[in-house]
């Protein structure tokens, strides 16, 4: 059955698609919000010749725009999901052996190259709302144009969107052709309403529906950063309206018949309010909104390398999201779009939203890599390249989990982990439980957490597992038999007949996040060193120990979402490798002494520990080393002639460079281990740290001929025509030298240092000992100012001698004689 596409805009360039898709592999396709190209372009690229009976995979970045996108196309063919047109994704698959068309979400999409690097009766792959730039999407796109370029030259690409950087992503495709569907809209009346600084974003909102229900005509659709703000702007809503007014919410979190519900359109004669996060702003419609309320705010996940966290930041949403957000009110009739900030603020909006390659855990990517058979991700076309440091990251954590060997290669445990097509570590815990023989318990507790929602939201993970058992909703249906189908697959596993707690099991996932409790209820110390809070009114605030399954926050505030109930026996019985029994030589902070111990420790969290006598020797300094990195350089108690050789040096480094060595606070800090640690054996703490040997350690950075010539090119003092020897100050930029003027009567070049090369710089001071002059020119100063000089100094000390020719003057030390 051939469908009859409606009159949408795109169907005035879909002649021209089908002649480039003839001649090229791949094609860039740019259409506004409702031009029809989610569902009039997979239809439409049934009927060419190319397709040769092949399937057409066409990837949507959430699950409700897939089923949304099916069901549309279904419905023109007249037929059902599932036949001609179905969807695929996890816990809800919908296809037949008639299938020709299908929608699938961006990570499933990836799971299917990465285990058919054919794509086998593929013919065309379609990007939709690729402007989202998810990590699945960017990786997905990456491996097709590997596929096309290696295997597969009669592939063909479509990459699409409705705000697209174009010139970007048409250089990735190799210059591939672009196509614009200028699309029709109607009218959009755009306009700001400020929100004040103190007023919360759920306020705003609700005062802004409030008043354009009651002033124009129309559903609503707002959008808000999250649930918590959908959640508390609906319970403001709540009666303010008569019962034709529906108020209906629409985030990720809900199951797929709230979903749906929040995109049916409105009974006849009814209006409806959608509060919704960012999954409506794109590939789906909701019927007859015409006013759109933007709250400018989304919620974007950022991960940290350095915590190995992923915490959500509520930010400003980019231009071509607003664009996006105002579009979906002219849909179908002239419209409204109300802002909720000044207008100029919109060009400062960020032209895009980041890309979440960026600023994602990057450990799955580099897992199905190995698999793929890269190590270098560079080797692959990555629109934006993923950073060197998170993948170090990723690498390490692998690696620790047994994923990956030391060269980077998947290991036979790694093959197992990335067959589950879970996150990396709660796919190691299934692993690592099967061999325990409870492979179905942590499938369970995986799908449970990777489904936002299951067992309700409570952070006591046990609690909410004793639910997501019970629940009897479809999902939780579907996710139970996700979790049985993959314990199955761990063949290897046989089943002990009894229920484990979750404890035991996330702790092979979370090795890092075992914590106990430290410092008073609530406040625990995680195995990696940071500290973690939980709520002092929640349940698990008094446990003695957590494994910690979700925590958000910065380093050094970070508040558990997800953790559950562990004891030492636990660890000792289920992990008894990761507890280490041994001597320590450490840095006392509060007393800046070194100290030594025996500890039974899981990481850094100790369980017991027992003094051992004062260190001495290279431990004691390793660990003084340890103290000066945490307290800074200047503790360190250098003596003034130390210090001196430190300016001298660092000077030498600043004017000729290396070999020189760097003086810097920073670069000595960077290099204790070779200047500090072999000269300090015998200091048992701050107070205890000899200028001697600090000295010896400093020339220790210079070769055995630069010693030799420091002397020479930059002394520490300068011999006065008196005889009187003067410091060198070389701390600031230049050499300076100051002295009292009458000392260098007599002479007639100016000081130098460096073999008479660099001249120094000259304070010249009274008898009272301030400043009359700095010169670097002496004869220059004795020839010119000095006569003023003079004049104003006779006056003030009479009894000193100021000569009118101080170039062929006698210097001195002394006043001059009584009587002269």
């Amino acid at each position: 059955m051939r469908a009859e596409l409606p009159p949408l805009p795109v169907r005035e360039i879909l002649p021209a698609l089908a002649e480039t898709l003839a001649r090229s592999p791949s094609v860039v396709l740019s259409a506004p919000p409702g031009a029809g190209k989610t569902t009039l372009v997979p239809l439409f690229l049934l009927d060419q010749p190319w397709l040769n009976g092949g399937k057409i995979i066409l990837l949507e970045p959430r699950r409700l725009a897939a089923r949304a996108a099916a069901g549309r196309m279904a419905a023109l063919l007249g037929e059902k999901v599932g036949e001609k047109v179905g969807y695929r994704m996890r816990l809800d698959n919908r296809i037949s052996a008639k299938t020709r068309i299908e929608v699938v979400t961006e990570g499933v999409f990836t799971r299917m190259i990465l285990d058919d690097p054919e794509l086998s009766g593929v013919a065309a792959v379609l990007f939709d709302e690729f402007h989202e730039r998810s990590l699945d999407a960017d990786f997905g796109l990456a491996l097709a144009l590997d596929v096309q370029s290696a295997l597969r030259d009669d592939l063909k690409i479509i990459v699409m969107s409705a705000t697209l950087d174009v010139e970007r992503v048409a250089g990735l495709l190799g210059d591939a052709p672009v196509l614009q569907s200028e699309g029709r809209s109607y009218p959009i009346d755009i306009r700001y309403e400020s929100r004040d600084a103190g007023e919360r974003v759920e306020d705003a909102v609700v005062r802004t529906i409030t008043e354009a229900h009651r002033s124009e005509e129309g559903s609503i659709l707002a959008f808000l950063p999250g649930q918590a703000e959908i959640t508390r702007t609906a319970e403001r809503l709540a009666g303010r309206f008569d019962q034709n007014t529906i108020v209906v919410p629409l985030y990720g979190n809900l199951s797929q018949k709230e979903q749906d519900a929040a995109i049916r359109p409105p009974p006849r004669g009814s209006r409806k309010i959608v509060l919704a996060t960012s999954i409506a702003e794109t590939s789906i419609t909701i019927d007859g909104v015409r006013i759109i309320v933007d709250s400018g705010l989304q919620r974007l996940p950022v991960f940290e390398a350095s915590t190995g966290i992923t915490r959500l930041e509520t930010v400003r949403v980019s231009r071509a999201s607003a664009d996006q957000r105002a579009g979906r009110a002219g849909r179908t009739e002239p419209g409204v779009a109300i802002r909720l900030w000044h207008a100029g603020q919109t060009a400062a909006l960020a032209a895009f939203t980041p890309p979440q390659i960026l600023a994602s855990d990057l450990s799955g990517l580099l897992l199905d890599l190995a698999h793929w058979g890269v190590a270098d991700p560079s080797s692959l076309n990555f629109i934006d390249p993923p950073p060197e440091t998170t993948l170090r990251e990723a690498r390490s954590l692998l690696v620790d989990l047994g994923a990956l060997d030391v060269h980077g290669s998947l290991t036979p445990r790694g093959r197992v982990i990335r067959d589950m097509a879970l996150p990396v570590r709660l796919a190691a815990m299934t692993v690592s439980a099967a061999d325990e023989g409870q492979a179905h318990e942590a499938c369970l507790v995986a799908v449970m957490l990777t489904e936002q929602g299951l067992g309700g939201n409570s952070l006591d993970i046990e609690d909410r597992l004793r639910r997501f058992r019970s629940e009897r909703s479809d999902r939780a249906e579907a996710a139970r038999g996700l979790a049985r189908r993959m314990a199955a697959d761990l063949a290897q596993s046989k089943p002990t007949g009894q229920s484990a707690p979750p404890g035991p099991l996330l702790m092979h996932a979370f090795p890092d996040r075992i914590a106990l409790q430290r410092g008073g209820r609530g406040r625990f110390v995680m195995a990696n060193g940071r500290g973690a809070e939980v709520p002092e009114t929640e349940r698990l605030a008094a446990a003695a120990m957590l494994v910690i399954a979700d925590l958000t926050g910065r380093a050094g505030a970070q508040r558990v979402l997800a953790a559950t109930e562990i004891t030492r026996s636990d660890v000792e019985a289920h992990m008894p490798e990761a507890i280490v029994t041994e001597e320590q030589c450490f840095f006392d902070r509060p007393s800046r002494q070194v100290r030594a111990r025996r500890v039974t420790r899981l990481g850094a969290i100790i369980f017991d520990e027992a003094p051992l006598p004062r260190p001495r020797g290279e431990p004691a300094a390793r660990a003084l080393a340890d103290g000066i990195r945490q307290l800074g350089l200047a503790v360190v108690p250098f003596p003034k002639d130390v210090d001196q050789l430190r300016d001298r040096i660092g000077f030498l480094h600043r004017s000729i460079g290396e070999p020189w060595p760097d003086m810097s606070d920073a670069a000595l800090i960077s290099r204790l281990d070779e200047w500090f640690v072999p000269f300090q054996g015998e200091a048992g703490g701050i107070d205890g740290i000899k200028g001697r040997d600090l000295a010896e350690g400093l020339m220790s950075l210079m070769p055995y001929d630069l010693q030799r010539d420091l002397a020479k090119l930059a002394p520490t003092h300068f011999e006065a025509p008196t005889g009187q020897r003067h410091p060198i100050h070389y701390d600031g930029d230049e050499p300076l030298l100051s002295i009292r003027v009458q000392e260098l009567f007599g002479l007639r070049a100016h000081p130098a240092i460096g073999d008479g090369r660099l001249p120094l710089l000259l304070e010249l001071i009274s008898p009272g000992k301030r400043p009359i002059q700095t010169t670097r020119d002496l004869p220059g100063f004795w020839a010119g100012s000095w006569k003023d000089v003079r004049a104003d100094m006779r006056g003030r000390y009479p009894k000193h001698p100021w000569p009118e020719d101080p170039a062929n003057a006698m210097p001195t030390t002394r006043a001059k004689p009584r009587g002269t």
